[in-house]
């Protein structure tokens, strides 16, 4: 597994829903989820499945990432978890912040992004 700074995760839930993450130790706190001990929104929603993950190289980046994601729309997370970028970029509204995120995904496309493992 690459190391990194932080991770930033998506989480489907049983219950179709999505919840977004970060993590500077993404194998414990994807254990966490899993087993139901990290309290909160996912621990009413098992089983999750991870759907997303990318690394960030430094703990700022990746909770900045991480709080323009949760205000995403549905759609636009979906276009995230399939590896849409042409998609994202079309769904943003926001032409100036919106790019926070998109440019530094973009910027990595050629770079390991499979998460842990």
């Amino acid at each position: 597994m690459v190391r990194s700074g932080a991770w930033v995760y998506i989480l489907k839930c049983c219950d179709n829903s999505y919840n977004t993450g970060s993590s500077s130790d993404i194998e414990v706190r994807l254990s966490q989820h899993v087993e139901g001990t990290f309290p909160g929104y996912t621990s009413k929603r098992l089983p999750v499945q991870l759907v997303f993950c990318t690394s960030f190289p430094t703990v700022r980046e990746a909770v900045e990432a991480e709080r323009q994601i949760k205000g995403w729309s549905r759609v636009k997370k979906e276009a995230l978890i399939a590896g849409d970028y042409q998609g994202l970029h079309s769904l943003s509204q926001c032409r100036n912040q919106s790019h926070f995120v998109l440019s530094l995904l973009r910027s990595r496309n050629s770079t390991d992004q499979s998460g842990p493992g």
